[in-house]
């Protein structure tokens, strides 16, 4: 007899209205997800969000009346907050910059294939941070000038080991736990103890915020991941 596992909870937050209807439709048809909470800006979100229980949180940064950076930072202070993904067409990259630096577990470039919006809600609801390598080479393209040399006095922690900033730096290139465990011919297990020592070695809340350090300390720059694609 097959056990009934429920749902996992996801809020769309986006003033756009046909974007809204889109993703809803995309996610509604899976069976181990559901659009529980819809909100066009962020003080909406935040009475909705308070009123249902929601695991993952879909949120554009630009929106009228409180904007996703705002309410993410608002929503995060409660330590059971559920995790918030942003939103983006890099119309503005302070804006997005600023909403990972809120807390963020990762972002999204709105024309995402429907299958890449369900695999990150997904990774996002089991605890890591969506930071898939074409939206990293993306939000570098827009905001690298904004983050190398944007802390000058930041440097690669002492503790960290050989194997570690190895794990870091592939990270920064938009890999995901099995890729780097390929790379390195390790463990996937292996592979998140590593990530899980850099993230507590480099006083990162999750691996988006870790990719962000990597490239402030120079482990990696901003033409060296362009250069990869293609």
């Amino acid at each position: 007899m097959d056990v009934q596992v429920d749902p996992i909870r996801v809020a769309l937050i986006d003033d756009q209205q046909l974007v809204r209807a889109g993703f809803k439709m995309v996610i509604d048809s899976q069976p181990d997800l559901t659009v529980v909470v819809e909100a066009s800006d962020g003080r909406q979100a935040l009475v909705e969000l308070a009123a249902h229980r929601v695991d993952v949180v879909l949120m554009d940064v630009q929106m009228p009346t409180m904007d996703g950076i705002e309410t993410t930072r608002r929503l995060l202070t409660n330590p059971e907050a559920p995790k918030v993904v942003v939103l983006t067409t890099f119309d503005n990259d302070e804006y997005v910059m600023s909403a990972i630096r809120a807390g963020a577990s990762g972002f999204l470039l709105k024309d995402v294939p429907p299958e890449q919006l369900l695999d990150a809600i997904r990774t996002v609801y089991r605890g890591d941070a969506v930071i898939e390598a074409r939206a990293t080479r993306r939000l570098l393209e827009h905001v690298g000038p904004l983050l190398e040399g944007s802390a000058p006095e930041t440097r690669l922690p002492d503790g960290l080991t050989p194997r570690e900033v190895e794990v870091l730096e592939a990270m920064a290139y938009g890999l995901s736990n099995s890729e780097i465990a390929e790379k390195f011919h390790v463990s996937e297990t292996t592979v998140k103890t590593h990530v899980g020592r850099v993230l507590s070695k480099t006083g990162s809340r999750d691996r988006v915020q870790a990719v962000v350090f990597a490239f402030q300390v120079g482990l990696v720059r901003r033409t060296d991941l362009l250069g990869t694609e293609g």
